[in-house]
């Protein structure tokens, strides 16, 4: 049989494919006769995907709750790993950066127009039944979520505003996260008494954030910005880039996340707690905890008003 040169060439790169990892070529082309043809079901796992919604309930919006959640989290986990590669680049250029960037923002867009899916997509009604069969689960409980916040900046960026001045580089990774803003979701700082909201989440992912925080310590976005050359850093697409992730992260998806939830938690003279009991009003608003990934991109009357006026 005469072989193609196309094929030839081809055969000739998978044998130095493998080669370099001291395998058989031609053990891999028997393999392949034996091989099943790739199906899309098989390949995006579209049974095992479909089948990790369990109902706790027996109300049909509780099905779109359960799904919306897992889509977020599909989509946090695309946004770590568009992060990942930024933060484990060398040499970044602008162009590369702002991609990035705008990519990461694309999917929090996504994130935060869903939320017409939470506000329009359920029964208030069935909405305030199934959530007593959640407490006291949260979404605050969303390691994913805390992870893109450390890979995204200086861990004192997300300190608890009034403890800051208490808090630098040399401060313990445990002592900084016993005062990150979310943690007065969660906790009295005057007895220092948490909820079972927060302890459960710490016991399953304090040493995992310790670890991560500790890697993205010096490869942060924000970290990963201020160590480029000047020309790089003052390249206006990328400048623009990441004052609309910034924003969008910290205060058109946050906002849009305060205002399904108020649709549902609002609805009488005061706010109903939150499932995992937390001060939901406070905690998420913007104003109130200033959550700001790159401070060094804003003026001081934007950092002033930060939160303000939404």
């Amino acid at each position: 049989m005469d072989v193609k040169p196309e094929i030839k060439k081809l055969l000739e790169q998978l044998e130095k494919k493998y080669s370099a990892i001291d395998q058989d070529l031609d053990t891999h082309l028997e393999g392949l006769l034996y091989s099943e043809p790739m199906t899309y079901w098989d390949y995006i796992q579209t049974d095992a995907l479909l089948n990790l919604q369990t109902q706790r309930t027996t109300l049909p919006d509780e099905m779109v709750f359960i799904m919306y959640h897992q889509v977020n989290e599909l989509l946090f986990k695309m946004i770590l790993w568009e992060i990942a590669q930024v933060a484990h680049s060398e040499d970044i250029t602008a162009e590369f950066f702002s991609t990035k960037l705008m990519r990461i923002s694309r999917y929090f867009d996504m994130l935060t127009s869903s939320f017409n899916i939470m506000g329009d997509g359920m029964e208030v009604a069935q909405y305030m039944k199934f959530r007593t069969t959640l407490t006291p689960a949260s979404g605050f409980q969303s390691a994913q979520y805390r992870k893109i916040e450390f890979a995204s900046t200086d861990l004192i960026n997300l300190i608890d505003a009034r403890f800051r001045e208490t808090i630098d580089r040399n401060t313990p990774y445990e002592h900084a996260l016993e005062h990150l803003y979310w943690q007065a979701a969660g906790k009295d700082y005057k007895t220092g008494k948490k909820s079972f909201l927060l302890t459960a989440f710490e016991e399953k992912y304090k040493n995992e954030f310790i670890a991560f925080t500790k890697e993205y310590n010096t490869i942060n976005l924000y970290a990963k910005f201020k160590e480029l050359p000047k020309d790089v850093k003052e390249d206006p697409k990328l400048r623009k880039a990441m004052r609309h992730y910034d924003y969008t992260v910290n205060i058109t998806w946050v906002m849009a996340h305060y205002h399904a939830a108020n649709k549902y938690l609002n609805t009488g003279d005061e706010a109903v707690e939150a499932t995992g009991g937390s001060e939901w009003t406070k905690y998420m608003h913007p104003k109130y905890q200033r959550r700001i990934f790159f401070p060094e991109l804003w003026t001081a009357q934007e950092l002033e008003d930060w939160g303000k006026d939404v």
